[in-house]
């Protein structure tokens, strides 16, 4: 079992290096649009990524992680037959699609309630779908071969390209918010080009019908179940936008940016939770081992939320020079949201890693359910706390959400696959963080919220863990020789 979850930890290791950079690196990006598009021009460019989310999954419908699942079962011959026909056919429908919305881009237009000013950032929409998608079978591919190191090269390329064309797009062009659809779809394409080889490698110009019949009956489930997950990623941006306006939209984006932290850590567990569950399955005690994963993943978001919500806006106040603060000053009440952000992506970590079960059992038709209810939570939740709250309310809605739907998928996958969890070691967990989410908002709605205040708050979080017997010695050294120790 330790070799199992050491694997499970250096292929996270190496996610993690592109997912944390990249994710650093885009981080930066916010505090750099904040110094030079306006609160309403945020809200813009947020609601169009919003809706970019939604048509990214149309595009793929589910067939990479189709792919990714008949893939695993196959042998070394038919690997190809089945790659081909999930990327031939992913291709064809990318061009159906493309030519769609470029006939209908006026209605589109209107739909993103995009102002006429900013009309031809449709064009760029199209075109990073189009890249984007044809990229996303081949990276599946990477992660199912085990080629972390490659997929975190290519995704920092990506990471890379489009900050630097940022810069250029803004500090030598003046281009406003269209450099940043333009820095996105250059690194879209160049990251398709870099992709060439491993496609061109695997790639047979056929399509098997017995093979897509497959992957279609299982990743067609995805569609509603990811069009549900994606409402509660980002329905926010155009409720707010709907009930308030732009620039309360480019406010509450800044504070919710903030709170990726923890969402980059649940993408690069992710990218390594789900092959190591699919190829660990058969194992005697795979069981045992994924309990194991849940208790070490919920601790460890645990320490990163308390940490990131206490020294958030410290950082955020950073001077960077006379006058000037990291954060454009004017955007730094957003950042209230952040701590209910984080503890939002806590959950959905837990979401993610109760996946397992029905994955292993091939039961992704209950996904549509189990989204579908985050989904009517979120919109609901919004609808009924944006009038009173503002946006505290829409990042209350997201907590909701996620909260219900990590309890749902617990529901379902028991039914089907049933693991004895640590249940006294992650309850013990989560009163600790919702006491200290308590003690957060006390100290910032009573202007208590001191450095001296904080670091008590972190302290007694910590001592709290250990004196409920979350944290015990004998299992820091365990855990210490796991990474010390070298692959047998």
């Amino acid at each position: 079992m330790i070799k199992k979850i050491k694997e499970l930890g250096k292929d996270t290791a190496i996610y993690g290096i592109s997912t944390i950079v990249g994710r650093f690196l885009n981080f930066l990006l916010v505090p750099f649009y904040t110094h030079f598009i306006s609160r309403a021009d945020m809200g813009i460019y947020t609601n169009i990524y919003a809706y970019l989310a939604f048509l990214n999954i149309f595009y793929i419908y589910g067939m990479d992680a189709a792919f990714m699942k008949y893939s695993s079962l196959a042998g070394p011959v038919e690997k190809k037959k089945v790659f081909s026909t999930a990327y031939v056919f992913v291709c064809l429908s990318t061009l159906v699609l493309t030519a769609l919305l470029l006939l209908l881009r006026l209605p589109f237009g209107q739909l993103m309630a995009v102002p006429a000013r900013y009309s031809r950032l449709i064009y760029y929409v199209i075109l990073i779908l189009l890249f984007d998608t044809l990229a996303l079978v081949p990276f599946a591919n990477l992660r199912l071969e085990r080629k972390a190191g490659k997929f975190a090269a290519l995704k920092l390329a990506n990471i890379l390209i489009n900050l630097g064309l940022n810069l250029l797009f803004f500090l030598k062009f003046h281009w406003g918010i269209e450099a940043i659809f333009a820095a996105n779809l250059a690194a879209s394409a160049v990251t398709l080009l870099l992709l060439a080889p491993e496609i061109l490698k695997r790639l047979r110009i056929r399509i098997d019908g017995i093979e897509l019949k497959k992957m279609l009956h299982f990743g067609f489930p995805y569609l509603p179940a990811s069009l549900a997950a994606t409402m509660v990623q980002v329905i926010d941006r155009p409720v707010v936008l709907a009930m308030t306006d732009a620039d309360t939209l480019g406010l509450y984006q800044t504070g919710y940016k903030l709170g990726i932290f923890m969402m980059l850590v649940v993408s690069m567990f992710q990218y390594a939770w789900q092959p190591f569950f699919l190829n660990n399955a058969r194992e005697k005690n795979a069981r045992e081992i994924f309990a194991k994963v849940m208790s070490l993943f919920v601790l460890t978001a645990s320490l990163l939320w308390i940490v990131i919500s206490l020294f958030i806006e410290n950082l955020a106040r950073l001077r960077i020079g006379p006058g000037r603060t990291l954060i454009e000053e004017h955007f730094l009440p957003g950042l209230v949201v952040v701590p209910i952000i984080l503890l939002a992506y806590l959950f959905n970590g837990i979401y993610v890693n109760l996946q397992a079960g029905l994955y292993i059992k091939e039961k992704t038709k209950y996904f549509p359910y189990i989204t579908g209810a985050g989904a009517l939570v979120n919109v609901a939740v919004n609808l009924l706390l944006i009038p009173i709250l503002g946006i505290v309310g829409a990042a209350l809605a997201t907590l909701a959400s996620y909260l219900v739907m990590a309890v749902a998928i617990f529901v379902c996958a028991q039914r089907f696959y049933k693991i004895e969890y640590e249940y006294g070691k992650l309850l013990k967990i989560l009163g600790a963080v919702l006491a200290a989410l308590v003690l957060y908002y006390y100290g910032y709605y009573h202007a208590m919220l001191t450095l001296a205040y904080k670091g008590g708050l972190l302290l007694a979080f910590v001592a709290a863990l250990l004196a409920l017997g979350v944290v015990e010695k004998k299992e820091i050294f365990r855990l210490v020789k796991i990474l010390l120790r070298r692959e047998s």
